[in-house]
C-alpha cells in the first residue's frame, strides 16, 4: 500500500496533512515537531533517490508521513523486490532489512536503528536448524519470516503469518518442520488439521509420537503476554466490542477472538466492517495507525506491552540513516544466494495463496 504523504516536502504542508489525520492522537507540539522532520526526509529521500518501507507497528507519525509503501512483512518484501530505488530505507526491524538485502544484492539498504532485533528471530540459529534437519532428514521447513538470513539460508520456504497456512498447504508431504513461533504454529496446525509436536531434550520419546508438523518454542514477547483473561475483562466491559488477534498470539486467544490474521488483514477487517469498537491484540501502535486512517471509528488498546525493538524506529534516527548512510545492512553472499531461494517461494505464494 502506497502512501500520500510520502512525497510532501513542506512542513506547513506536511503538519496540515498529519494534523487531519492524527489530531486525535498525537499532540499538536509533537506534531508541529515531527512535521519539520519528515518533511526533511522526503526531501532528502528524493534527491538520494531512496525508497522507504514502513511496517504497520510504525510510530503513527512516522508511519502516516515518510514510507513510500507500509504493509506486513509480505506486501514489504514484495515492494522490495521490485524497487528501482538505489536506497531502501527499511523502518521495521532487522530481519526485514535483511529480507529486503536478500532481494537487492546491488542496493544500499538502511536500517534506522543500530539494533532493532526481536525475540523470534534470536529463538532460534542456523546450528538449529542444521540439527533438526539431521533429526528428521527429508523433512522439509518451512521459516516464518521472523528470523535472521542464515536461518531462511538452512530452510526451503519462508511465510509470513498472512500466508502460513497457504504456504504448508502448498507443500505436498505427509511430514513439516515449522520453526520458530511456537504459537503461529499451533494455530497453522489447527486451521490444517494437523497434528504438532515440539522437539525435547528426550529423542527416544520424541521417535515415539505421531505428528504432521514439528515445532519449535519460539515466541513473540508481545504477543505471548495477552490472555484469554483481557479477553473477558474487555468484553465485559464493552460487550459490543469486536476483538482481533494476531496469529502470533496463542491458540486460546486466537480461538476467543472474533477474527485472527496478519497486520494488513487486521486493517482491512476493520475498514471492511462497522463495529461499534474494535481491540487489536497486537502492538499498541497499530491501533493508533488504523484510528489516524478511520477517524470515525473507535479503536480500544492493550498498551501496557509494546514491542521494544519496534519502537527503536523513530524519525530523527530514520533522517540520520539518510543523512550519514549509516546502518547498512550486509549479509554475505554465500548466505543471501541460498536464503533467496526461501524469500522467492514465499513470494511467488503470496498471501492466502494467491499468486497475484
Amino acid at each position: 500500500m502506497s502512501t500520500q504523504t510520502s512525497s510532501i516536502t513542506s512542513p506547513k504542508e506536511m503538519y496540515a496533512a498529519l494534523k487531519a489525520k492524527l489530531r486525535d492522537v498525537v499532540p499538536d507540539v509533537e506534531l508541529h515537531y515531527k512535521s519539520e522532520i519528515a518533511a526533511e526526509i522526503n526531501r532528502l529521500k528524493q534527491e538520494r533517490n531512496a525508497v522507504i518501507l514502513g511496517h504497520n507497528y510504525m510510530e503513527p507519525v512516522l508511519f502516516h508521513s515518510i514510507p513510500d509503501y507500509i504493509g506486513d512483512s509480505l506486501e514489504l518484501s514484495r515492494k522490495a523486490a521490485t524497487t528501482d530505488k538505489d536506497i531502501i530505507i527499511f523502518c521495521g526491524v532487522r530481519f526485514m532489512a535483511e529480507t529486503a538485502k536478500i532481494l537487492n544484492p546491488s542496493k544500499t539498504v538502511l536500517i534506522p536503528a543500530k539494533k532493532a532485533g526481536c525475540s523470534l528471530a534470536s529463538s532460534i540459529t542456523a546450528e538449529d536448524v542444521r540439527q533438526l534437519r539431521a533429526k528428521y532428514p527429508g523433512v522439509p521447513v518451512v521459516t516464518y519470516i521472523n528470523t535472521y538470513a542464515d536461518v531462511k539460508a538452512e530452510t526451503d520456504i519462508c511465510c509470513t503469518s498472512s500466508n502460513a497456512v497457504a504456504v504448508v498447504n502448498s507443500l505436498k508431504t505427509d511430514h513439516i518442520i515449522f520453526l520458530p513461533d511456537e504459537y503461529l504454529a499451533r494455530n497453522v496446525a489447527r486451521e490444517t488439521g494437523k497434528t504438532i509436536i515440539f522437539p525435547t531434550k528426550n529423542p527416544k520419546a520424541d521417535d515415539e509420537l505421531k505428528y504432521d508438523m514439528i515445532g519449535w518454542h519460539g515466541r513473540c514477547e508481545v504477543h505471548e503476554k495477552f490472555t484469554v483473561e483481557d479477553i473477558q475483562n474487555v468484553r465485559a466491559q464493552f460487550p459490543d466490542v469486536v476483538i482481533l488477534a494476531h496469529p502470533e498470539c496463542s491458540p486460546e486467544v486466537v480461538t476467543a477472538a472474533d477474527f485472527s490474521g496478519s497486520t494488513t488483514a487486521m486493517m482491512k477487517y476493520v475498514e471492511r466492517t462497522n463495529a461499534p469498537r474494535y481491540l487489536l491484540l497486537t502492538e499498541c501502535s497499530m491501533g493508533d495507525n488504523i484510528a489516524g486512517a478511520n477517524p470515525h471509528k473507535e479503536m480500544l488498546r492493550l498498551c501496557s506491552v509494546r514491542c521494544p525493538h519496534m519502537n527503536e524506529i523513530t524519525l530523527e534516527d530514520t533522517l540520520k540513516a539518510l543523512q550519514n548512510t549509516q546502518y547498512v545492512i550486509e549479509i554475505p553472499e554465500e548466505i543471501r544466494v541460498r536464503a533467496l531461494k526461501s524469500v522467492e517461494r514465499m513470494i511467488a505464494i503470496g498471501a492466502s495463496g494467491s499468486k497475484d
